[in-house]
C-alpha cells in the first residue's frame, strides 16, 4: 500500500472499494465545474435554445459512454488510466499518457486558479496588484483536499454538490422568468456562429481529460455496475447540467460568463460563494489527477509531494495567462486526449480479452510501438477531422491498434511456418 493510501503504482485492493453514493458524489463534484458553464455559454451565444439542448444532449451522452467504458475497465482491473497505459504503451512508453493527462489537468488547474483570482478582484473591487498574490494563495490552497486524498474529496463533495445544484436551478429559473418563459427562450436569435461538429467537440472536450482520468476514482468501485452507473449519471447529468445552465443563461443575457450573469441577476454574493466553493471542489480532484500522473511518470509513491509541485507549476501557468486560453485548450483536448482511451479499450478487450495480468507479475516491453503509433494516428486524424474530433480519435486509434496487432500476429505466423520448413 502506498504511503498516501491511494495506490498510485498498483491495483486498488478489494478493501479500498467504495459504494455507488461515494463514487458518484466525488464524480459529481468533479463534473460540477464553472469552466464547463463558460463553455456552455459559448453554445448559448451561437445556437437557438432547441439546437443548444440537442448539442448538449449528444455531446454529454457520448462523453458519459466514453467515461463509463473506461470506468468499467478500471473497476475490473483496479488500475487507473496511467497504469493501464503500461500495457498498451509499454513500461517507458506509458510516460506518453502520463504527460498528456498531466498536461490536460494541469491546464484546467491553472485556468481555475487564474479565474478565481481575476473574478474576485473584479467583483469585490480589489486592487489589481492583488491578482498575483491571490493566484499563489488559491493555487496552493486548492491543493489541500487533494493532499488529504480520496477522503477529503468525498467530504467536500457532499457539501458542495447540493449547494451548487440549488444555485444553478435558481439562476436558470430567474433567467427563464426574465426572458418571458420558454416561449421567450425559443424566440431568441443567436448572434454568433459555430459548426455542429465544433460544438459537440467542445462539449466533449470540456471533460475529455476528466473522463479519461476519472478512473482514479472509478477503479475504487465495488463492482463494474457501480462504476458504470456512477460515470453515466455524473457525466451525463453533472457535466450536462453545467453545459446547459451556462448555455441557458447565455441565451437570455447574451453573456457567456456565468459569474457576470449572476451579477446581472442580483446574485453577486451567491456568485462569489459559488465560484470559490465550486472551484475548490473541482481543483482538488484536478490536481489529484496531475499528481497521480506525475507519480507514475517518475515512478514515485510520494503523491503528496507531487501534488505540491504540480500546484506550483499550475500557479506559474495561471500567472502566464491561462485564463484567456480556455476555448482553444478545449478544442485541443477534444482531439489529443480521447485517442488514449481508444487504445486502452482496444488493448484491454482485444489483446487481453477483458482481463489484465497482475501488474507486479506482468512482463512489459519498454515501448509498445503499436500502441504509440495507433495513438499518434488517432490524435492527428482527430485534430484534422471536420467531423466530431473525439469520436474520430477514439475510433481511429482503436481500429489502428487492432490492425497493427493483427498484422504483427500474421507476420509471426508466417515467420513460424517458414522456420518449420
Amino acid at each position: 500500500m502506498s504511503s498516501s493510501g491511494d495506490f498510485p503504482l498498483s491495483e486498488a485492493p478489494p478493501s479500498a472499494r467504495k459504494g455507488l453514493l461515494s463514487i458518484s458524489m466525488v464524480l459529481f463534484s468533479f463534473t460540477f465545474f464553472t469552466g464547463t458553464m463558460f463553455a456552455g455559454g459559448k453554445l448559448g451565444m451561437a445556437f437557438s435554445f432547441t439546437d443548444m439542448l440537442w448539442i448538449a444532449t449528444i455531446g454529454n451522452t457520448l462523453l458519459a459512454i466514453y467515461a463509463a467504458a473506461l470506468a468499467f475497465i478500471a473497476s475490473r482491473s483496479g488500475l487507473n488510466t496511467v497504469l493501464m497505459g503500461r500495457f498498451c504503451f509499454g513500461e517507458a512508453g506509458s510516460r506518453l499518457s502520463d504527460f498528456l493527462l498531466g498536461f490536460a489537468e494541469l491546464g484546467w488547474y491553472a485556468w481555475g486558479t487564474a479565474t478565481v483570482a481575476i473574478v474576485l478582484v473584479k467583483m469585490l473591487g480589489l486592487a489589481e496588484g492583488l491578482t498575483l498574490p491571490l493566484m499563489i494563495l488559491f493555487g496552493f490552497g486548492f491543493s489541500i483536499t487533494a493532499i488529504v486524498g480520496y477522503k477529503g474529496l468525498d467530504i467536500l463533495s457532499r457539501l458542495s454538490v447540493p449547494l451548487m445544484f440549488i444555485l444553478l436551478i435558481i439562476s436558470m429559473y430567474i433567467a427563464t422568468h426574465d426572458i418571458g418563459g420558454f416561449k421567450g427562450l425559443s424566440a431568441v436569435i443567436p448572434h454568433e456562429t459555430m459548426t455542429f461538429s465544433a460544438a459537440v467537440t467542445m462539449v466533449f472536450g470540456t471533460f475529455a481529460s476528466g473522463a479519461t482520468q476519472a478512473t482514479n476514482w472509478t477503479r475504487l468501485s465495488r463492482t463494474g455496475r457501480v462504476a458504470i452507473i456512477a460515470s453515466v449519471v455524473s457525466f451525463l447529468l453533472g457535466n450536462g447540467l453545467m453545459v446547459v445552465a451556462g448555455a441557458w443563461c447565455a441565451v437570455v443575457y447574451q453573456q457567456a460568463d456565468i459569474v457576470e450573469v449572476m451579477m446581472l441577476q442580483g446574485l453577486s454574493f451567491a456568485a462569489v460563494v459559488m465560484l470559490c466553493l465550486n472551484l475548490w471542489t473541482i481543483q482538488g480532484p484536478t490536481i489529484y489527477n496531475v499528481a497521480a500522473a506525475a507519480c507514475h511518470l517518475v515512478r514515485s509513491e510520494r503523491r503528496r509531494t507531487m501534488t505540491l509541485i504540480a500546484a506550483g507549476v499550475g500557479v506559474i501557468l495561471a500567472i502566464g495567462g491561462m485564463y484567456e486560453m480556455l476555448i482553444p485548450f478545449l478544442v485541443l483536448l477534444g482531439s489529443i486526449i480521447p485517442p488514449v482511451g481508444g487504445v486502452i479499450m482496444a488493448d484491454f478487450w482485444y489483446r487481453h480479452r477483458g482481463s489484465y495480468p497482475l501488474l507486479a507479475n506482468a512482463t512489459l516491453p519498454r515501448y509498445n510501438a503499436k500502441g504509440l503509433i495507433a495513438y499518434a494516428v488517432g490524435a492527428i486524424v482527430a485534430y484534422c477531422s471536420p467531423w466530431i474530433a473525439p469520436l474520430v480519435g477514439i475510433a481511429v486509434a482503436a481500429v489502428c491498434y487492432i490492425g497493427l496487432l493483427r498484422m504483427g500476429a500474421r507476420d509471426t505466423a508466417v515467420t513460424s511456418v517458414q522456420g518449420e520448413q
